[in-house]
């Protein structure tokens, strides 16, 4: 028999000040990991490539499917796609990798190792690679910075690449059809967004003379106000799928090559697409016997992945957010494999799933999945391939975010993910200081995920909120329309409504908020300051938005037109411009602000940095201003992550922490 020992009821941690706390997360920390941006399979090999990014290059990686260590396939070469903002940068065929590389370049290279052999020229640059069912042809998105079209070029690079498709401002996401003679592609002009309105497209292909040409374009779906996403036919040539947004939120579609009927596949309000800031965005494929659909269905941004079965009809959802997962990127559907039938007889095919998977206290992984395709409400587990950083913190030092909801003036509600502060090791009395983080884009989602921002802040004894004001997606169109012609205006309201949320329900100190935020959730900041000067005790600013008109005149193409729906078109809005605009009233600023801005950044040009900062020294508002050499829109250097960070930290002691 043993004693029971009585509980030690003492509280052993350190009282210290919110904001104080010593965090095992420092910047070097932050800085240290890798990033990941696409995970793809050969059904052919079984070998399974995902892209990585590290210090700022793209290292492409394979693993075999017995399970060895990957091995890097690309050494010297920096694997990234510059069409807009990137993405589309590689893909997998019949044994080889396709991929773009930052000099605008399309390469082959062998899974088996060996150099990789360019397909074209450095001219412009490419992206989203689709390589023909018998591996002759590489259709890809081509672009030179002013005139778009979708290329082809043969699979050898022995010829030259020719245009295949042409007159569109932009293209995207072309897929072939099984039988190589079709090509399905997404289109879309000025003024509009991918997420405004696309053209869904259908092109008979013809081979003469040893070179592909497109004799006849057919529109299949989508229009000036209907968003299409991700088409995919299906691996028997029945089926084209895609994503339409016509119902108010972004819906799975089936597309009956045969009859021409259109088959809507989800119904639930809940968004299957995103917006297409960056090339080769997936959210669902094939089972490769065509027998069923595999999706993710994001629903206030908490994601599941399910099974659609285009025999029943019936949607089943898979296992996985019980392992801590919350959001699920770029999906794959590997090749079907056999499973043992534990009542004897024939073994079921198993399908498997890979993609890039993350939650509130799990950074991204490159993650596999096994499903049995006749009882998809489970899985044998997820293996784990790849990742992004150390995995060394327990559980209690990582906040998890939760949803929270406030009402707008108008009465509208508004979306966001609270943080609260969190270390096991102090306590403090009071309420915390608070992080008001503003997303970019606008037009995008702060999703639950592992958000190392966060983590930085509640580690230290900030409570953190991501804001996803109107405007935002996955709310559904309406909500994501609710920004046209208001941006300026209603994501300011709903940055000051989420301090005034936290203030009021006491999960923080309404007189310690902090705004944060990059490009346009630094033009949101900068407009906060000006229109509500006093409300937060501090801003940080990373390459915001400062002068509307500028921003027009000198962006890249992708967002030349942006404006029109966010502000309105010019001359017309001219006066709207120079109201909005936070360079034109830089003397309402008045509270503490660190801007952060990179000198190479073709976006939001320094420029705009440089004037916010002229009107500040000039009226003695205190301010820091760093500038960091050779960087973009954005940090890729792990020296400049590290030294954000630091600046961060020291900034915010001096004007929130000791003020």
């Amino acid at each position: 028999m043993h004693e029971t020992k009585p509980q030690d009821s003492k509280d052993h941690r350190q009282e210290r000040p919110f904001g104080l706390w010593d965090s095992p997360i420092g910047p070097s920390v932050i800085a240290q990991g890798i990033g990941l941006e696409d995970v793809q399979w050969d059904l052919q090999s079984g070998r399974i490539v995902w892209l990585e990014k590290r210090g700022g290059r793209g290292v492409l990686v394979a693993l075999d499917p017995d399970g060895e260590a990957p091995n890097d396939l690309t050494a010297d070469l920096d694997v990234r796609a510059q069409v807009g903002y990137g993405g589309g940068a590689f893909t997998v065929a019949g044994g080889h990798v396709y991929f773009v590389t930052r000099h605008g370049r399309l390469y082959r290279q062998s899974l088996d190792g060996g150099l990789p052999k360019a397909l074209t020229p450095e001219f412009g640059y490419p992206a989203s690679p689709a390589v023909s069912p018998d591996g002759r042809w590489v259709v890809y998105v081509h672009s030179d910075g002013h005139n778009d079209c979708l290329a082809v070029v043969d699979s050898t690079g022995r010829q030259w690449p020719q245009k295949l498709v042409q007159g569109a401002d932009f293209y995207m996401q072309p897929c072939w059809h099984p039988d190589g003679r079709r090509l399905a592609f997404v289109s879309w002009n000025h003024p509009n967004m991918p997420w405004d309105g696309t053209t869904l497209h259908i092109a008979e292909l013809e081979e003469t003379g040893g070179s592909l040409r497109a004799v006849q374009v057919h529109t299949i779906a989508g229009g000036q106000s209907t968003s299409i996403f991700q088409p995919a036919f299906s691996p028997d040539g029945r089926w084209l799928a895609y994503v339409s947004d016509e119902t108010g939120w972004w819906q799975i579609y089936l597309y009956d090559l045969e009859t021409g009927a259109h088959r809507q596949v989800t119904g639930v309000p809940a968004e299957h697409g995103r917006p297409a800031w960056v090339q080769g965005l997936r959210t669902y494929g094939w089972s490769p016997d065509a027998r069923a659909l595999y999706y993710v269905r994001n629903e206030a941004g908490f994601h599941s992945l399910w099974r659609f079965d285009l025999e029943s009809g019936a949607h089943t959802k898979l296992k996985g957010n019980e392992d801590g997962y919350a959001v699920f990127e770029q999906i794959s559907v590997g090749p079907l494999g056999p499973a043992a039938n534990p009542n004897g007889g024939a073994g079921v095919s198993t399908v498997q799933l890979a993609c890039i998977a993350s939650g509130p206290r799990i950074p991204p992984r490159v993650v596999r999945l096994q499903v049995p395709g006749a009882a998809a409400g489970h899985h044998a587990g997820v293996q784990v391939l790849r990742r992004s950083m150390a995995e060394t913190l327990p559980p209690e030092m990582l906040s998890e975010g939760r949803p929270i909801q406030w009402t707008a003036p108008d009465g509208a509600t508004v979306h966001g993910l609270y943080y609260p502060p969190a270390n096991p090791r102090f306590k403090s009395s009071g309420r915390p200081p608070a992080v008001i983080h503003i997303h970019g884009g606008p037009t995008s989602q702060a999703l639950p995920g592992f958000d190392a921002r966060a983590q930085f802040f509640t580690s230290r004894g900030y409570a953190y909120v991501a804001v996803n004001y109107r405007g935002s997606t996955g709310y559904g169109r309406a909500y994501r329309d609710a920004l046209r012609g208001q941006w300026g205006v209603l994501d300011v309201e709903d940055a000051v409504g989420a301090g005034r949320y936290l203030a009021e329900a006491g999960l923080a100190d309404g007189e310690r908020l902090v705004i944060m935020g990059a490009s346009a959730g630094g033009y949101t900041v900068l407009q906060a300051l000006i229109r509500y000067p006093g409300f937060f005790r501090a801003a940080l600013c990373m390459f915001g938005v400062a002068n509307l008109f500028t921003l027009a005149a000198e962006t890249h193409k992708f967002e030349a037109h942006y404006q029109d729906s966010l502000v309105g078109p010019l001359p017309e809005a001219a006066a709207v411009y120079r109201e909005r605009s936070p360079v034109f009233h830089a003397d309402r600023i008045q509270d503490p602000i660190a801007i952060f801005h990179g000198t190479d950044d073709k976006v939001v040009p320094k420029e705009q940095s440089d004037a916010i900062v002229a009107a500040l020294r000039a009226r003695g508002v205190p301010h820091e201003y760093h500038v960091y050499e050779g960087e973009g829109h954005g940090w890729r250097k792990p020296e400049t992550i590290a030294a954000f960070w630091r600046a961060v930290e020291a900034f915010l002691r001096r004007y929130v922490i000791f003020a």
